[in-house]
């Protein structure tokens, strides 16, 4: 008696459904850059959502400030200490400080995960334009200076006026994440899936992250145009 081809051939396992994404509730999220518009921004909608948040900064003094006008247990710390705190870090340094600001916490952010929502940019008399890295895009100097770390890339196009408004109570938009691992990815979907309105919608490993940092230039644009704070929403997922 001969074993049919089906026998032999073991079931496929179900596909992954995309959006079962993990419980993040329980990180720590350290957001260096945090003293800025973008970073507070962030830090205060996530704390709002029940995320532990440690905002950091070049002076610990300037952090607990920050920290205190967000409230929600938002804490403060100079970046080191808020790097060594936490498990995911939200980079929001201004562009110019980028690189240099990561190759000095290269030890403090080795096996965490990292995750850069930078946009490189310039801004002439006609406005708003995106400028391309050595290395092709913020996300992949990141991951060029930490080797240690994983590197992913999101929460490029949030409106740090909406962001930082108590009486918006959701955002209605997508975050674009970008990396290299799916489990890493999850996380910052899962993330982004806490502030009410926002979903995280995977968008490609980080070769593809210029574009995604790039689109912010356009945003600019749209909001001087039309008076508005511009977001994005993925259709059909």
């Amino acid at each position: 008696m001969t074993t049919t081809d089906s026998a032999q051939t073991p079931a496929k396992a179900p596909a992954k459904d995309p959006w079962d994404l993990p419980d993040v509730s329980g990180h720590v999220v350290g957001v260096l850059g945090g003293t800025g518009p973008q970073g507070k921004g962030l830090a205060y909608r996530l704390a709002r959502a029940g995320q532990k948040v440690i905002i950091g900064s070049r002076s610990a003094d300037r952090a607990r400030s920050a920290a205190q006008e967000c409230g929600h247990g938002v804490e403060g710390a100079e970046n080191a200490e808020a790097a060594r705190r936490s498990d995911i870090v939200i980079v929001a340094v201004p562009w110019d400080g980028h690189g240099d600001t990561l190759k000095a916490l290269r030890e403090e952010l080795a096996g965490k995960l990292v995750v850069d929502c930078v946009n490189p940019l310039g801004f002439d008399k006609k406005g708003a334009y995106a400028i391309r890295p050595e290395e092709g895009s913020a996300a992949e100097q990141a991951a060029a200076l930490l080797p240690d770390s994983r590197v992913a890339a999101a929460f490029h196009h949030l409106s740090a006026v909406l962001l930082q408004d108590p009486e918006i109570e959701q955002i209605d938009t997508d975050v674009m994440v970008l990396g290299e691992e799916r489990a890493d990815v999850e996380i910052v979907q899962a993330l982004a899936g806490r502030i009410p309105g926002m979903r995280g919608v995977f968008a490609g490993r980080l070769r593809n992250a210029h574009q995604v940092e790039s689109l912010v230039a356009n945003l600019i644009s749209v909001n001087r145009r039309y008076k508005a704070h511009a977001g994005l929403r993925v259709t059909d997922v």
